[in-house]
């Protein structure tokens, strides 16, 4: 029963990921479920339902045909919707149900493409992982399919912007409260062109260009997976990290135009802390996404001096961003058991439930879209740049 959370929220399944980062396509996507999945995902993980349309759908699998088993209803309704509505491509993603079902995702895609003659896909989602693998699927398996192999990054010519991809951007970990933005601007007033956004507030022209790039920028872990792909095919190297804070920005900066220059692919964040054996004092727990959590905590000890800074992440990531007395795929037992001897605790408000009342620890709320949904959207705020230092004073006299 270790693995069950009878306090803490589950983070967003992987089956919202894949819908998250197909949203912008124009392709269309149907979750393999009952009807209810697809309220569940527009209501808590989807912040553009509201203003933005695009083509996410539930199968409305019943129980008889749940019990019976039988794919030809699905594919029956998909080809005629897909017929109707003529979408960009076709993703099927999986729930609980279908995966105790054993449903051929990949073979359903097939048959649903040589019927209507669109792109399909099957991802073979189950809902027992985060969010982060549907999103790096679903990014892999369109770069694959349709991004053209013949591209090449363009020449790099004096005095011209370095033309930059953004990797591994939904709003589950950037939410719709400016961070996107944020990016953007930063890398305008560093000399980076943003070519394409992976995958929010970019057209499919753009993303179609991704291999023009001289160098690809990994901003969540769910991008990862997607800059290993485009460096294998058009030798795009790649750069991890979140630019918070003055120090950080300035490295990140540098090892852009160095990739760029070099072709190869740095990793600073990954480097062990010199002073990272016999700190003393009372440690302090970042929870969250590991590129993000690993971000911060370089920016706090750049920036503002702090010790004894480790990462307890409930989600799989990039293990190499981890070093000693970090932990992986964190249990709830894990974080009640870390946080009563801690000082700070940097993650969503919802951690508030497993910090004791006698245990002296201090919450420092950094909501997060993929762990909390809507209900705290209204406090996450911009740690972009110099957006970081101005939002850690703010915190630390509180």
């Amino acid at each position: 029963m270790k693995q069950v959370c009878s306090v803490l929220s589950t983070y967003t399944a992987d089956v919202s990921g894949v819908c998250s980062a197909l949203y912008e396509m124009g392709g269309m996507t149907i979750m393999h479920d009952a009807s209810g999945c697809n309220s569940t995902y527009n209501t808590h993980d989807e912040p553009r339902w509201y203003h933005t349309p695009s083509m996410v759908y539930i199968s409305a699998l019943s129980e008889m045909e749940a019990v019976l088993g039988g794919d030809s209803k699905l594919i029956d309704d998909v080809c005629r919707a897909a017929e109707e509505l003529q979408p960009r491509f076709v993703a099927l993603a999986g729930t609980p149900i279908p995966m105790m079902m054993g449903t051929d995702f990949q073979g359903i895609a097939r048959s649903i493409e040589r019927k209507t003659g669109i792109p399909a896909f099957g991802f073979a989602t189950n809902g027992m992982h985060s969010y982060l693998s549907g999103v790096s699927m679903a990014l892999e398996k369109v770069a694959e399919r349709f991004c053209d192999p013949s591209l090449r990054p363009e020449p790099v010519k004096p005095g011209d912007p370095l033309s930059v991809n953004l990797l591994g951007v939904t709003p589950l970990d950037f939410s719709v409260t400016g961070s996107v933005e944020a990016l953007r601007t930063l890398c305008e007033e560093n000399g980076f062109h943003v070519q394409s956004c992976w995958a929010m507030g970019s057209s499919w022209e753009e993303l179609m260009q991704c291999g023009r790039a001289q160098v690809n920028w990994v901003v969540s872990s769910a991008g990862l997976g997607l800059a290993r792909l485009l460096y294998k095919r058009y030798g795009t190297p790649y750069v991890m990290g979140l630019p918070m804070g003055e120090s950080l920005t300035k490295e990140l900066m540098e090892e852009l135009r160095e990739a760029a220059a070099s072709g190869e692919n740095p990793n600073f964040l990954c480097r062990p802390k010199a002073t990272e054996e016999g700190e003393e004092g009372k440690s302090s727990y970042i929870i969250g996404e590991p590129l993000w959590a690993a971000s911060l905590r370089y920016a706090l000890e750049r920036e503002f001096g702090m010790k004894n800074l480790h990462i307890l992440t409930p989600l799989e990531g990039e293990t190499s961003l981890l070093r000693k007395g970090d932990l992986a795929e964190a249990e709830e037992d894990d974080c009640f058991a870390s946080f009563q001897k801690a000082e700070y605790v940097f993650g969503d408000p919802l951690y508030e439930w497993a910090i004791s009342r006698d245990s002296g620890a201090k919450l420092i709320r950094l909501p997060h879209e993929g762990c909390s949904g809507r209900m705290f959207r209204d406090e996450i705020p911009v740690l972009i740049g110099d957006h970081f230092e101005k939002w850690f004073e703010k915190e630390m006299q509180k």
